[in-house]
């Protein structure tokens, strides 16, 4: 079963044994290097689109170095919070495979990231996964950095070391209404179309103005891919999410979505236009299904979108009602979700009253570290404006029965027995196209 533990903490540890033996991270980029040109040709003649991808790509240290190096060297991936970061010198770490990152707020009052190598004989400078510090200093020689990541002392070191030379590396880093991304690549994607995308839906949310009511880290014996692929997708709903089909209506499809569910879903889409255009709050998703998501073909890969809830639901709560006070700019409850994706390592599902986030990072071939954050308004005092017990549920068991069925779907794909399977033109639309993105991004030249 899933075993709770801080990603931070733990990511920096052996991987998962490989068919041949367990490999040393150097063995183990040696072979990713002697694969830059790309994926072995005759496993990507076995991809067949609209099908599940061949065992190799969800087992294989080979294909998971690729993986780091195609997807999560290249693109933008969800830090965390601001609002974790909030005053000069708090800081939280975040660790990719061997990269370890610095997220921190200066005095400047920017973000900032550092690589969290100290640039004299490269030890950690921050060991703890979240702090405050008024000077970043390496605990090894006490190279000391500004919050900025500028070396201001090096102490015994010889006359004539030109400090200006020795600053921390820095990483790329993007704030947008609340969520920070960081970059580990040298030319990233551009960010504006994100920015320019995000911004109006997650304005209203006030994910600046909000705090951390509670943090769940989970340990998830299953390749990253297989996560994206069952949140792509509704199919599985039915059976295995209770709690969260009482409160939504994607898990309806073009197959099953009935006369009845087809009245009652433009019935609150109606009222909602009728009383949230002016604020814009109303609907932008009005079908049943899942937003469609991402775009393989112009490589977009995030998206935004409000969605209604189920007559009668404010709140993705166990029983719809409101459990915490409103957030951001929210004066009646009446919202329905606010959903937001970033490939290849976030999500969040946000309600008039509190948000939810979900921070995937890969940890080996077979594990992925999840951190699921909730967010209530900055103002929002425990016991009083929100009670735990009621906030975590909906999402702490939608979470956990997913990462239960990634779990055996590991184990499945595992099997000498595994072969792909055809996805679901009415169901699975989005994991087709999630597996497209992905193929694109790691037969693309680095």
């Amino acid at each position: 079963m899933l075993q709770a533990l801080t990603p931070l903490k733990t990511s920096t540890k052996n991987r998962a044994d490989s068919a041949s033996g367990r490999k040393t991270r150097h063995s183990a980029a040696s072979a990713a290097s002697k694969r830059s040109r790309g994926l072995d040709t005759a496993l990507l003649a076995e991809c067949r689109s609209g099908w599940t991808l061949p065992r190799p790509f969800y087992r294989d240290e080979s294909v998971y170095r690729l993986d780091l190096e195609r997807v999560w060297r290249t693109g933008w991936l969800f830090a965390g919070h601001s609002c974790e970061i909030s005053e000069p010198g708090s800081y939280f770490t975040l660790e990719l495979d061997t990269d370890s990152l610095i997220v921190i707020r200066g005095d400047d009052g920017a973000i900032h990231a550092h690589h969290n190598v100290c640039r004299h004989r490269g030890s950690l400078v921050c060991a703890a996964p979240t702090g405050q510090v008024s000077r970043l200093i390496c605990p090894y020689h006490q190279w000391t950095y500004s919050l900025e990541g500028k070396l201001i002392a090096c102490r015994g070191m010889h006359a004539g070391l030109d400090k200006s030379q020795f600053s921390l590396r820095p990483a790329r880093v993007e704030e947008v209404e609340g969520l920070v991304f960081v970059s580990l690549a040298d030319k990233p994607l551009p960010f504006a179309p994100a920015r320019d995308a995000l911004a109006p839906l997650l304005k209203p949310q006030g994910l600046r103005r909000a705090k951390v009511a509670k943090v769940l880290d989970y340990l998830v014996p299953a390749n990253w891919k297989l996560l994206w692929e069952n949140n792509r997708e509704c199919y599985h709903c039915n059976l295995n999410h209770p709690q969260y089909i009482k409160a939504n209506f994607d898990h309806y499809n073009a197959d099953d979505t009935t006369p009845r569910v087809r009245e009652a879903l433009n019935r609150v889409v109606a009222r909602s236009e009728q009383k949230r255009a002016s604020d814009r709050l109303a609907p932008t998703h009005r079908q049943s299904g899942m937003a469609v998501f991402p775009d393989a073909d112009k490589n977009i890969w995030f998206s935004a979108n409000r969605t209604p809830l189920v007559d009668g639901w404010v709140s993705e709560s166990m029983d719809g009602k409101q459990v915490a006070r409103l957030m951001g700019d929210y004066t009646d409850a009446d919202t329905g979700t606010l959903r937001v994706r970033a490939l290849p390592n976030f999500w969040n599902h946000s309600s008039c009253d509190h948000g939810v986030s979900t921070r995937l990072l890969p940890v080996g071939p077979q594990q992925t570290a999840v951190r699921v954050c909730w967010l209530v308004d900055e103002k929002s005092i425990e016991g009083r404006d929100y009670d735990l017990s009621r906030l975590l549920p909906f999402w702490q068991l939608t979470s956990e029965q997913d990462w239960l069925i990634c779990e055996r779907q590991q184990k499945g794909v595992n099997s000498s027995a595994y072969r792909p399977g055809p996805y679901s033109t009415f169901k699975e639309y989005n994991v087709a196209s999630f597996v497209k993105w992905y193929l694109g991004c790691v037969e693309r030249e680095a």
